[in-house]
């Protein structure tokens, strides 16, 4: 008989957090790792993940409570032999005692990072505070060298697949070099920046205040706030290819805001871009979204409700979303959108908004390798030989031709970086949604190589074993529809990346020869490419070049 067993908080660093948001409810049955609630500190929103199967017996905690590491959350009635928490108990005891001190912590991380902010005039290393001991990818950096910041700004966002934190400047400064890049992968104390710190301005007034409940700091955050909006990062941004001004989603210019915060202002229909946070540094609290939304409903103002979209530089404002009661009409089910498709949504929608978009159609003539590709596999009936394994070798080929395609431009829209290696990420459809893994070094790989570890990293995707590394480091993506239909598509583009090709179904049609109509298996191609980087002229021979290469698997020995 299953027994009910503890849920219980991990490792979070010692210090109280608050629950955000309860994402199950008793009487619910649980996977195990599936997310039970959220957490959110100032600078990191933290899924708990459950660490068992089975059902939810009883709630031990509620909305606004604030959990420490080992903290009981939740009763579970386990399902099966799964590993119980008791292991961690011992730590309890051991981390019990913070409890009394949990007044204290704002004071004690102040005073931490003081004698560095005071009067430091030389190099100061910026360094990766404990992330809890694993590889985390940088999705974001919010400044560049040169750039002056305050003391506590964000100099670049870290973001697993369970959260998403911002690393903070430890003093004011400039900053002088930066050792990172968007899409590495960053440990425990690893240098990230180095800055030349402000001698001799307010910082030297932080460490006798530093005892204090912090009112200060707070109140001289709205400052730097207000000149970093001002100021986009990595310059002015192009002229944007839709008809708002997609100068507001820079990163110098996001509302500072976590995505839990962001969550809970779409679904109250506000744009955070109009919301003065008042945590510190500027940051946006969720009162800070509920004052504004009762500022609105007693001023009788009309709130901006999409962000960039909302109000652009050229003047256009868009109507807000449209509510409508659908149950009026019939009966209706309605479905919370999946953690994958929310990410995946925020990416899209920059992609789109930010990329010039233009997609280049072309047909390849695949009979000969089709039969190729059928005897292959009947020679390796352990291994199973898609067709994919062929598109990946031909874009290989095609991106040594055309090194543009094999490319990134910055976020300023000025420097494009050729990379010299070849990964390849491949789209897979999971039951949660769409993931994009990485087939690294495809040009090292063979047919049957390449076959093996496409199996092996889509069956990952769809036990939702990815790692962010599995998922970083592409140069080009490849989005196959030809197990399912369609004739033509328009994929966007994965930022960074510059294109993106799309495949849909063969299909036998008549073509001609010279003398008379054949039977042959075509392949219809879509590739969109970011227009800023590659002409058409460019793409339309990257697309015949990718046909000629697909048309004769010859020509993939070359």
């Amino acid at each position: 008989m299953a027994d009910v067993k503890e849920a219980r908080v991990p490792d979070i660093g010692g210090k109280p957090v608050p629950i955000i948001e309860i994402l199950v409810k008793v009487g619910d049955t649980v996977e195990k790792d599936q997310s039970l609630l959220t957490l959110e500190s100032d600078k990191a929103t933290m899924e708990v993940p459950a660490p068992f199967a089975g059902v939810i017996k009883e709630l031990k905690v509620k909305v606004g409570d604030e959990v420490n590491d080992n903290d009981v959350i939740a009763l579970v009635e386990a399902a099966g032999d799964a590993p119980a928490a008791k292991a961690d108990a011992p730590k309890q005891e051991e981390k019990a005692a913070p409890a009394p001190a949990a007044a204290a912590p704002a004071p004690a991380a102040a005073a931490a990072p003081a004698p560095s902010a005071s009067k430091a005039s030389g190099p100061l290393n910026v360094n990766v505070p404990d992330i809890g001991g694993k590889p985390v990818p940088i999705i974001e950096v919010m400044v560049k060298v040169g750039d002056t910041v305050e003391k506590d700004q964000s100099l670049m966002t870290l973001e697993s697949d369970k959260a998403t934190m911002d690393i903070p400047a430890p003093a004011a400064g400039v900053i002088k070099e930066l050792k990172v890049k968007v899409g590495d992968e960053v440990n425990d104390g690893d240098l990230i920046a180095i800055m030349e710190g402000e001698g001799g301005e307010a910082a030297p007034a932080a460490a006798p205040q530093a005892a204090a409940p912090a009112p200060a700091p707070a109140a001289a955050a709205p400052a730097p706030a207000a000149t970093k909006a001002d100021v986009p990062v990595g310059g002015a941004p192009r002229t944007p290819p839709v008809s708002f001004d997609a100068s507001v989603i820079m990163p110098g210019n996001a509302p500072y805001a976590s995505p839990a915060i962001r969550a809970f202002a779409r679904e109250l229909g506000v744009d955070v871009a109009q919301v003065k946070g008042s945590g510190r540094g500027g940051r946006i609290q969720r009162e800070d979204i509920s004052g504004y939304v009762k500022n609105v409903m007693t001023s009788g103002a009309v709130p901006s409700a999409g962000g960039a979209a909302a109000g652009g530089g050229n003047g256009l404002s868009l109507l807000p979303w449209p509510k409508v009661d659908f149950s009026k009409f019939g009966e209706i089910e309605e479905k919370p959108l999946g953690r994958i498709p929310k990410i995946s949504a925020a990416n899209l929608a920059r992609n789109w908004a930010m990329i010039p978009h233009v997609t280049q159609f072309e047909d390849a003539d695949i009979t000969e390798l089709e039969a190729f590709r059928k005897k292959l596999g009947e020679e390796n009936k352990d291994l199973k030989v898609t067709p994919l394994v062929f598109q990946i070798k031909a874009v290989v080929a095609a991106l040594k031709k055309f090194p543009t395609f094999n490319a990134s431009l910055d976020a300023a829209g000025e420097t494009l970086t050729l990379k010299k290696y070849f990964n390849v990420g491949i789209a897979v459809d999971t039951p949660d949604g769409l993931v994009v893994p990485v087939i690294r070094d495809a040009d090292k790989k063979g047919l049957l190589e390449l076959a093996a570890e496409l199996g092996e990293i889509s069956k990952k995707a769809r036990d939702k074993k990815l790692t962010a590394a599995d998922m970083s480091g592409g140069c080009f993506s490849i989005s196959s529809l030809g197990g399912i239909g369609g004739t033509a598509f328009t994929p966007i583009v994965n930022a960074p990346e510059v294109a993106i090709l799309g495949v849909s179904k063969a299909a036998m049609k008549p073509v001609w020869n010279g003398k008379e109509f054949v039977p042959r298996l075509m392949l219809p191609l879509s590739l969109s490419y970011d227009h800023r980087v590659i002409d058409g002229a460019l793409a339309a021979r990257f697309a015949v070049y990718l046909a000629q290469q697909l048309g004769d698997i010859r020509r993939l020995l070359l």
